[in-house]
């Protein structure tokens, strides 16, 4: 064959080849072009996909970084169209439009769209490439959307939900406070800035820079800093300075400040690491976030849901705007707390800043009445955003006001000796009116104890130490003899009954009672020391005040409870001490007060019983340590609730009858 024939033949084929090829059909190109629009590939839709009439009427700006900046502006995600498919037998002309009815869904920030349109294909050819393509217009983005028109979105603000104690009064409230701002036209004195700075913990450079804001006019108020309404004296000092005033402004309020700060924590601005953790629930670099305490622990009851609306905004004047989405505010929620406040600030005065803790439970419910940290801080002082030379003095306090003591644990002291009372009585090993001959300030087993001998207070108790003299005199050797006479197994079984060894079914997180770093007893001396409440043994304030339940309903205790919208008297444990035992312990403790050494708990007002308990904490062996004084009470005649209290550093202050003094003060109120 010749050169000439062989190219024929070529050409030939190469016609033969394409015309056997089938061009795409318009459903086949609405296929990809779908495809690329659920993958967001506008670029690719745009230049191998619209038709050359939408290309002259929109730019690549306009098509593709337009859709791409409103994905991201209104969190457009989850994309889903599709189309319905037209007859098997459909013969496209090529003269002809090709109409296909699409179905178009998307999740935004402000909820979900959906609409239908009809999508048209044109046979055009584009740099020497025959198909059909697109024609596209915005309201492809949004139904009613046309040239020139802009979209936009709006926030309403959500209120945070507030926190409430039983009976309504607030305890996190959305209240008011105020804004501190210069008039520039009368702040002349520019000696005054550094004092002002200085006043409000800011700098100078700061106050600068708000003056220097493109909006602000000489006549016009510039906020510069909040004010907490408990603030008086930065108030008054900074009014004192011409060209600075102060408005009323919307603002968290904590009104019962330092009593409750370490329960109700407080919300501040929201950090670089909260926001990248909270970015996917919609929080912003100017949301305010809880930060401690029941603000941080209810931050999703509390939040409440912003408003956010989609819109489109005509360019005539007068012209309704037209909703695309709108997801409507919703109020945080009002948690309504078991505690009583007035009980609460009662109590955290009573203990007048001493370093301390104190819980008080209704032995009938379960609930928590109060839960005091103290000293405590100022929750509105936190929230506005403290300076770093304050934050640095409340740390450097040698009270730790930022300690919260209610969920720490400590080591009961004699407040446990009723307790251990009733696990020998419920075992049969300590008869309440069989008495001890206990003699001298020291005793021990026998010489296999070494040098480790058990010590008790008051050595002149009269012969024979029964229970109830045990208790009024709080005789250690007494209650040591008695969990030697039960056994370390017993003992512990029973403190196991009561709780110990066991995470507290409890809305806030607390220190785990227990028995001991291993959660058993290894010793006789060990079992002695754990009697009275010493050795490894630690417990948080409110399991002690719930481990009187017991004592005083006649052996049932019921889980603690923080949130009226618990259900209340749950048993948490039952059994735990017969109604005859429990009215023999009740007495005792009623005569703790009456003829032991709470004399200053025994008011004429009201019959109070209890026990007191110190616990030493040694420096080391041989020396003294400082001791922690604990008091446990209640109304012998109307158990409305036990209190129990911790006081730190007793030592020097009479020990636990210090302790049993604030409580008292309590109960008089």
């Amino acid at each position: 064959m010749n050169k000439r024939l062989l190219g024929v033949f070529s050409l030939l084929c190469l016609f033969l080849l394409g015309a056997c090829q089938q061009q795409a059909t318009p459903e086949d190109r609405l296929k990809e072009y779908i495809g690329q629009w659920n993958d967001g590939n506008f670029a690719e839709m745009y230049s191998a996909y619209l038709n050359q009439g939408t290309k002259d009427a929109y730019s690549t700006e306009e098509f593709v970084e337009r859709q791409e900046k409103l994905q991201a502006d209104l969190g457009i995600e989850n994309v889903e169209v599709s189309y319905t498919k037209p007859a098997e037998d459909t013969d496209w002309d090529t003269e002809q439009p090709a109409d296909f009815p699409i179905q178009v869904k998307m999740e935004t920030l402000a909820g979900p769209v959906e609409f239908e349109k009809t999508l048209t294909l044109l046979h055009e050819t584009q740099e020497e490439e025959e198909g059909w393509f697109v024609e596209w217009d915005p309201s492809f983005i949004f139904p009613q959307l046309e040239a020139g028109d802009n979209i936009r979105i709006s926030r309403t603000e959500a209120a945070r939900g507030e926190i409430v104690d039983r009976n309504n009064n607030g305890i996190a409230v959305n209240g008011s406070g105020f804004d501190i701002g210069i008039v520039p036209e009368s702040f002349t004195d520019e000696s005054k800035k550094e004092e002002l700075a200085d006043l409000l913990g800011i700098t100078t450079d700061f106050i600068d820079k708000q003056l220097a804001q493109s909006w602000v006019q000489p006549h016009y108020f510039v906020p510069i800093a909040k004010a907490a309404k408990t603030e008086k004296e930065v108030l008054e000092k900074t009014d004192e300075i011409p060209g600075v005033a102060h408005q009323g402004t919307d603002m968290r309020e904590y009104p019962y400040g330092q009593a409750l700060s370490h329960l109700s924590g407080y919300i501040g601005a929201i950090t670089a690491e909260q926001l990248e953790e909270r970015k996917a629930d919609g929080y912003t670099a100017n949301d305010f976030i809880g930060r401690q305490g029941l603000e941080a622990l209810l931050e999703d009851r509390l939040r409440g849901r912003d408003g956010l609306k989609i819109y489109i905004e005509k360019p005539a004047e007068g012209a309704e705007p037209i909703t695309v989405a709108e997801q409507p505010a919703v109020d945080g929620e009002t948690v309504k707390l078991t505690i009583d406040a007035e009980l609460q600030k009662t109590t955290y005065e009573a203990m007048e800043g001493e370093p301390g803790t104190s819980a008080a439970v209704d032995p009938k419910t379960g609930q928590t009445l109060a839960l005091v940290s103290s000293p405590g801080f100022d929750p509105n002082e936190f929230m506005l955003g403290i300076s770093g030379d304050r934050y640095k003095e409340l740390q450097e306090d040698p009270r730790n006001p930022m300690f919260n003591r209610f969920t720490a644990g400590y080591a009961p002291g004699s407040t446990i000796k009723p307790v251990t009372a009733a696990i020998g009585m419920e075992a049969g090993t300590l008869d309440p009116s069989e008495g001890l001959e206990i003699n001298g300030k020291t005793w021990q087993k026998d010489e296999s104890w070494g040098d480790y001998r058990i010590t008790r207070l008051h050595p002149e108790a009269p012969n024979p130490i029964d229970l109830n003299k045990a208790l009024v005199y709080s005789d250690n050797i007494y209650f040591a003899r008695q969990a030697l006479d039960m056994g370390k197994d017993t003992f512990a079984d029973g403190l196991k009954q009561f709780g110990f060894e066991e995470e507290m079914p409890y809305s806030y997180g607390m220190k785990k009672p227990q028995i001991s770093n291993e959660g058993t007893i290894g010793s006789e001396g060990q079992l002695s020391d754990t009697s009275f409440g010493q050795g490894q043994m630690l417990t948080n304030i409110l399991h002690l005040a719930s481990i009187y339940e017991p004592l005083v309903n006649d052996g049932t205790m019921y889980k603690p409870t923080l949130f009226l919208d618990e259900e209340d008297k749950q048993v948490w444990k039952d059994g735990l001490v017969s109604a005859e035992n429990a009215k023999i312990i009740r007495q005792g403790m009623r005569n703790v007060v009456v003829d032991g050494y709470a004399k200053s708990a025994n008011l004429k007002s009201v019959p109070l019983a209890g026990k007191t308990g110190t616990a030493e904490l040694k420096a080391s062996k041989d020396e003294e340590g400082a001791q922690n004084g604990f008091f446990v009470a209640y109304n012998s005649e109307n158990p409305e609730f036990i209190i129990a209290m911790m006081i730190e550093g007793v030592e020097d202050n009479g020990g636990s009858d210090y302790v049993a003094g604030f409580v008292a003060k309590v109960f008089k109120e």
